[in-house]
């Protein structure tokens, strides 16, 4: 049983359903002491880009607004801590940690869905079997990784490279992901969601590189509906997972913020 899930999303995604409040239910349903919300975060786009995975700037106010009156209101049956869940995008990334210092945010999780950029890169889980998309997702990841500010990896192994055949280069780049991490003390995630949608994540074959180099591991529902706010021992096969990967993990984690 774990007590805390740190990878919440809200219908402000596009992609998400049910209210915060749901959530927060069924997250003390479950036995949770601590949910995070950590919704795909908003970027300054220029250009007339509008993302239809992600809430906009002018949603801010309202997400941190909405979480900050129900961590009042759940004070005494759940914590109820605020974050987001973001790329590192280097062309826009001071100035979104500029905008974000503005709140009052408790955390960020890295989950880099493209590379290196949204509205002009490409998009990590999409197939591939190009090398240089591999070494390119790699590198951003660990640029995110050294900025200091995110508190862990979400779905480390997004990136959807063909390895087959090409196993060495794999475990060549993917090792260089989880020897950075490791440096910086960043915890990888084991991803819920992708495992119970069937996604090409969590893969063994990256979780049992990460094992063998060391890293930390923690678990992350990433629950787009409540009922995603699982115990471990309830998605079937995980646990087995987890052995046959021998993934130790923990729940505890430094929480880190722009400063």
């Amino acid at each position: 049983m774990i007590l805390k899930n740190y990878h919440t999303h809200t219908p402000r995604c596009h992609h998400a359903v049910g209210s915060e409040r749901m959530y927060i239910e069924a997250a003390i349903a479950k036995g949770f002491q601590t949910l995070g919300f950590s919704d795909h975060v908003p970027w300054p786009f220029k250009d007339g880009f509008v993302s239809k995975i992600r809430m906009g700037m002018e949603d801010l106010d309202d997400y941190f607004d909405t979480l900050l009156r129900l961590r009042e209101e759940y004070k005494d049956r759940i914590e109820i801590l605020i974050g987001f869940e973001a790329e590192y995008f280097p062309s826009m990334f001071e100035e979104l940690m500029g905008v974000l210092r503005n709140y009052p945010l408790d955390y960020l999780i890295l989950g880099q869905h493209n590379v290196r950029d949204e509205a002009e890169g490409f998009y990590a889980g999409a197939p591939t079997e190009d090398p240089q998309r591999l070494i390119d997702y790699v590198d951003v990841t660990i640029e995110g990784i050294r900025t200091g500010v995110f508190s862990y990896v979400a779905h480390p192994d997004l990136i959807r490279f063909d390895y087959r055949g090409r196993e060495e280069l794999y475990r060549q780049e993917m090792g260089r992901l989880c020897v950075a991490a490791k440096e910086c003390g960043i915890p990888l995630e084991v991803n819920f969601y992708g495992y119970t949608t069937k996604r090409n994540y969590p893969c063994g074959e990256f979780f049992r590189l990460a094992s063998s180099l060391g890293s930390s591991f923690i678990l992350g529902c990433d629950a787009h509906q409540p009922w995603l706010l699982a115990q471990p021992e309830e998605v079937s096969g995980l646990e087995e997972f987890l052995k046959r990967n021998q993934i130790s993990y923990s729940q505890e984690l430094e929480l880190r913020k722009p400063v």
